[in-house]
C-alpha cells in the first residue's frame, strides 16, 4: 500500500509532467514507466506512458506492448490488452451520472454503478476517441480519432463517428 502511494506521488508531481518518450534523453518515459509498475496491480512489459496521461485509476490493468497517449484519461476498472496504440487525447469512462429521476437535478443523483471497459489485443485508438462504460472493443480493432464508442467493437472492426459505428473490417 505504501509504495503505490509513493509511486502516485511521484506520477502525478514529477514523473508526468517530464518530455515525452520520444524526446533525446528518455529519463520521462523510464520515470513514468516506474511509478505505472508501482500504483497498478498489472503491468507488462516494454509498457509506454506518455507525459500528461491522467491515471485517475488504482484499478487499470496494461498488457504487454501497449502505449498510453499524451493527456489521455483513464478513470475506473479498465484491461488493457497487449500490444495496444493509444493516440492522444483518448478518455475512457467506467462511470457516468444517474439521469433517470426528474424530480432532482441531476448533478444531485449521484453516479451511476461502475460498468468495466475491456480493450482486446493489437487495438489502435485515434486521437480524441472516447470510450464509455461496459465497452468491450474487440482485438485488433481500429477506433477512428474523434470517435464515441458507446457499444461493443467486434474484433477487426474499424469505427467511427458519434456514436461509433462499424466503417469496414480490416479482413
Amino acid at each position: 500500500m505504501f509504495k503505490r502511494k509513493m509511486s502516485r506521488l511521484l506520477y502525478e508531481t514529477i514523473a508526468k509532467h517530464l518530455p515525452k518518450s520520444s524526446a533525446r534523453i528518455k529519463l520521462g518515459k523510464k520515470l513514468r514507466g516506474w511509478c505505472v509498475k508501482g500504483m497498478l496491480p498489472e503491468v507488462g512489459e516494454d509498457v509506454n506512458v506518455e507525459r500528461m496521461a491522467d491515471i485517475a485509476s488504482n484499478k487499470l490493468k496494461i498488457g504487454n506492448h501497449s502505449g498510453i497517449g499524451v493527456r489521455a484519461y483513464l478513470q475506473g476498472d479498465i484491461v488493457i490488452g497487449n500490444y495496444v496504440m493509444m493516440a492522444p487525447d483518448v478518455s475512457i469512462f467506467t462511470t457516468n451520472h444517474n439521469t433517470e429521476r426528474t424530480d432532482i437535478p441531476m448533478c444531485q443523483q449521484g453516479n451511476a454503478a461502475e460498468k468495466p471497459v475491456v480493450i482486446g489485443n493489437d487495438v489502435w485508438i485515434g486521437t480524441r476517441a472516447t470510450i464509455m462504460g461496459g465497452v468491450t472493443v474487440g482485438d485488433h480493432s481500429i477506433i477512428a480519432a474523434g470517435a464515441v464508442v458507446t457499444k461493443n467493437v467486434p474484433e477487426y472492426a474499424i469505427v467511427g463517428g458519434v456514436p461509433a459505428k462499424v466503417i469496414k473490417y480490416r479482413q
